[in-house]
């Protein structure tokens, strides 16, 4: 089983953006994290980021048969980007979407969701146990 990771735009700013939001911890402990997570399972795992949303579109995009599974945390696009939905509802790869913090907790701005209606779940507020969470998700529904 192969999934791939996509963040958006400020994730590799973690540990630096807003410590009491969404921690300490930088995104090459993230990154090791899901690495370690995904070897224990047995699984193979993809990790990317970009701040820019066609790049983001071109990622996923390019799981077209080649993934059986996205985890995604869009970031600031969650809330403005039907492109990004749209990407994910063309390449029909289950998808889980990530949020390291309590979205519903936040500014009414992030309550609005576009790729939401393309994923088969949200994890949101469980900081970067929600990735790991996501990548268990995936593999309950792929039956792995």
């Amino acid at each position: 089983m192969k999934i791939k990771v996509i963040n958006g735009p400020n994730l590799n700013m973690l540990g630096i953006r807003e410590p009491s939001v969404y921690g300490a911890e930088n995104y090459q402990t993230l990154c090791r994290m899901i690495e370690e997570h995904a070897e224990k399972k047995g699984i193979a795992v993809e990790i990317v980021q970009s701040n820019h949303e066609g790049d983001l579109v071109d990622m996923i995009q390019d799981c077209y048969q080649k993934f059986d599974g996205i985890v995604i945390n869009p970031a600031a696009y969650t809330h403005t980007s039907v492109a990004i939905l749209d990407a994910v509802k063309a390449v029909s790869v289950p998808t889980v979407e990530v949020h390291i913090s309590d979205v519903s907790q936040r500014e009414d701005f992030r309550q609005l969701s576009f790729i939401r209606e393309a994923c088969i779940k949200t994890i949101s507020g469980r900081g970067f146990q929600g990735y790991l969470d996501a990548i268990d998700e995936l593999l309950r529904v792929l039956g792995e």
